[in-house]
């Protein structure tokens, strides 16, 4: 009779923690690391990890694949690149919780046809996603959104008190139905509506329900150093554990600014405040087109916003709007059209708003108000405006995690969406680890699971111990890569040979097994 169940033989392991890399055998048995040892050992399958490292599954703290993961529960874009655990619910987007169905689909960042939408609760929801069998595990976040949504629908104006105590009942709930975090989206409607008030009471009630908050701030151009600084008030004042989300600077004006939001963050820290952030390596975001004009225009909701593009004053005072931040946070030859539902301008996909602008003999601000008008909104965008220095000076602080700010589950699809769902873990690894030598590989692991995993309050994921969960990668250091590009982004990362979602192989010999393990993780 073997001794384990499976055993990783003969690799590398980094165990998260930071350490360096040792020579050792890896015991799984019932779903846990058993074992790991300099001796030999023994299992029912034995992996050959000679030549490779053996890591914690990598956890991807900003995802938004709560919107896409039941429909493609394989989610081999993430195995491919190691990720075993997504934390989703972030930039205040959640699918929960519900008060008008309708609103809520009519509303949301992401196509809504993709949901059963059979649930009203984080409760109903993590079940119709346990029921879906993902590949990987998911550890849900209730977003500011969606609970402003079920409460004040998608007004412009401020919650009375029983609305605010309401709303933070809302967040409470979903902390006891298993929720890992709160999150805001600050230029997104509704949260962009929300005072800096209403923010601190709904992190303090998350703080309360020991919830980590997530921020997408209220500005990542001219004023991030403003935007960081309120983000650590709420959390100060709440006594909130902080993740800033996908921290950049935008717009070449802006490029630098991050050094300035660091240094509120390292001020913090020494103060005693809990926070940390994340970024992906890209120097493009990916949003809806719509968050790029004033709030006026979004109030109500995207079919409010249509119905405004078909007035020829409001209108044209949006137009004035873009064309006021062209060239200062936003550059029109780097706003690219991504994703759109079907319409006039889905084959106009990997064009800029400046390209359809010189081929219909428009400017770009007006452009881009056709192609909303011509989506009802629902326009998905690349936004080229970052600098790699920036990028490279937030990924080397030892207080940022690695995260994708991803959805796509699946290898094939219709667009051209940002390659970060599948490639940033693997595009660290190869281009900043390998390549630039701006992370050793020991950091970047660090910051893909150990890291994390401690900013969830998880003990037994994250790490590779004894005890622990086993979700295990196996990867190359000396091939992986990723593939995916902005012109040809549906392309697999390649390098990864072994991927073990709680103890069952998802990915073997760099080939998805079909096995569908993963859990919904609650708080610790």
């Amino acid at each position: 009779m073997s001794d384990f169940d499976i055993v990783i033989r003969g690799g590398d392991v980094l165990d998260g923690t930071g350490a360096a890399a040792r020579r050792a055998d890896v015991g799984v048995r019932d779903g846990r690391i058993a074992a790991i040892s300099g001796e030999r050992l023994d299992g029912a399958t034995v992996v050959d990890a000679a030549g490779q490292v053996v890591t914690p599954g990598f956890i991807d703290l900003h995802s938004h694949a709560d919107f896409t993961l039941a429909h493609d529960p394989g989610a081999v874009t993430q195995l491919a690149q190691g990720v075993t655990t997504l934390i989703t619910g972030n930039c205040g987007h959640s699918p929960f919780p519900i008060g008008d169905l309708a609103l809520h689909q009519r509303t949301s960042a992401f196509d809504p046809a993709r949901l059963r939408w059979s649930w009203s609760d984080g409760a109903g929801f993590a079940a119709d996603l346990g029921e879906a069998a993902p590949a990987v595990n998911v550890g849900l976040q209730v977003g500011h959104n969606s609970v402003r949504l079920a409460v004040l629908g998608a007004e412009d104006r401020a919650p009375t008190e029983d609305e605010l105590h309401r709303m933070c009942e809302l967040v409470r709930a979903a902390a006891g139905q298993g929720a890992v975090g709160f999150s805001t989206g600050l230029i997104y409607t509704p949260g962009l509506f929300a005072a800096p008030e209403e923010v601190r009471a709904l992190v303090a009630a998350a703080a309360s329900a020991g919830l980590l908050y997530s921020t997408h701030l209220r500005n990542e151009t001219s004023a991030l150093a403003d935007a960081v600084a309120e983000a650590i008030e709420a959390a100060e004042a709440g006594g909130a554990r902080l993740e800033i989300s996908h921290l950049k600077a935008m717009g070449p004006a802006n490029h630098g600014a991050v050094h300035d939001a660091l240094a509120l963050i390292d001020a913090a820290r020494a103060r005693g405040v809990d926070v940390m952030a994340d970024v992906y390596p890209y120097t493009a975001s990916s949003t809806e087109l719509a968050s790029r004009l004033p709030s006026w225009a979004v109030d109500g909701g995207k079919d409010a916003l249509v119905a405004r593009l078909a007035d020829p004053v409001l209108r044209g005072k949006m137009a004035a709007s873009l064309r006021e931040r062209f060239g200062r946070d936003i550059d029109p030859e780097g706003v690219v059209l991504g994703e759109l539902p079907p319409g006039p301008y889905r084959a106009s996909t990997g064009l800029s708003i400046a390209d359809i602008g010189r081929a219909e003999g428009t400017d770009p601000a007006e452009a881009a108000l056709r192609v909303l008008e011509a989506h009802a909104a629902q326009v998905m965008i690349v936004n080229h405006a970052m600098d790699e220095d920036d990028v490279i000076a937030v990924l080397r602080h030892p207080a940022v995690s690695v995260a994708s700010d991803g959805w796509i589950m699946t290898e094939t699809g219709e667009g051209r969406p940002h390659p970060r769902s599948f490639g940033t873990f693997a595009r660290v690894l190869a281009r900043y680890v390998r390549e630039r030598g701006v992370l050793s590989l020991e950091q970047a692991v660090h910051k893909m699971t150990g890291l994390p995993a401690a900013r969830l309050g998880w003990t037994d994921r994250g790490v590779l111990r004894e005890g622990a969960v086993a979700d295990i990668a196996v990867f190359d250091p000396d091939t992986i890569t990723d593939h995916s590009t902005f012109e040809e982004p549906w392309r697999l990362a390649t390098g990864c040979s072994t991927v073990l979602v709680g103890g069952t192989p998802a990915l073997l010999h760099g080939e998805a097994t079909g096995a569908r393990t993963g859990v919904v993780v609650g708080a610790s």
